[in-house]
């Protein structure tokens, strides 16, 4: 399979930067976000709200396969004590957020 790296801007807490991710990842991003209803952007704000520690482009494709994982039933990582979410605005389910903040620390 072949996907090429893409690095595209994103705005986070007002500071502009650029994430590089492969082609593959960027769609399985905007795929995800669409089925929240939400845009792309404000899917990795939130993941990126989210992590402790580590590099986003990590924390992304983390992310994604976490997602797809638990779509199919299986799990790479156990899930962490119960965190509140920081923004109710964005619907994510209870489980996906989880995995996300036991990810990306």
């Amino acid at each position: 399979m072949n996907s090429p790296v893409i690095k595209r801007p994103v705005t986070i807490a007002g500071d502009k930067t650029s994430v590089t991710l492969e082609d593959a990842f960027w769609r399985a991003l905007r795929d995800i976000a669409v089925s929240r209803q939400m845009t792309s952007s404000d899917l990795v704000r939130w993941i990126d709200a989210r992590r402790e520690h580590g590099n986003l482009s990590s924390c992304l494709r983390l992310f994604v396969l976490d997602f797809y994982l638990n779509r199919s039933g299986r799990r790479i990582s156990k899930p962490p004590s119960k965190k509140r979410s920081r923004n109710s605005r964005l619907q994510i389910p209870e489980n996906q957020e989880r995995l996300v903040a036991q990810r990306c620390r």
